[in-house]
């Protein structure tokens, strides 16, 4: 069972920190309910408290689907399956 330090600090057990996607670093926020409180990992923001994501929504302009421009960023291309031989077994005695 965990146990509150005097700074005030708690360790969140692994299980939980998995469970909820909680990584070095980010933030958590305790909301009031009923029953006491519910802790949950709070969303990334800026020092405004802005969505540091918001400017990029919707700023693709392009007919490609996300696979293919995915593909397009990585460098992967589709195979031309036309060029390729059938080298599944047979090698040439030389």
């Amino acid at each position: 069972m965990p146990r509150v330090t005097t700074k005030g600090q708690v360790t969140i057990p692994k299980e939980i920190r998995e469970a909820l996607g909680i990584e070095p670093g980010d933030e958590v926020a305790f909301e009031e309910v009923r029953s006491g409180y519910k802790i949950r990992k709070k969303e990334p923001t800026t020092a405004d408290g802005e969505d540091p994501f918001e400017k990029y929504r919707g700023s693709a302009d392009s007919d490609e689907t996300m696979p293919e421009r995915m593909r397009r960023l990585r460098g992967e291309y589709p195979r031309d399956v036309s060029d390729e031989s059938d080298d599944s077994g047979s090698e040439e005695n030389a």
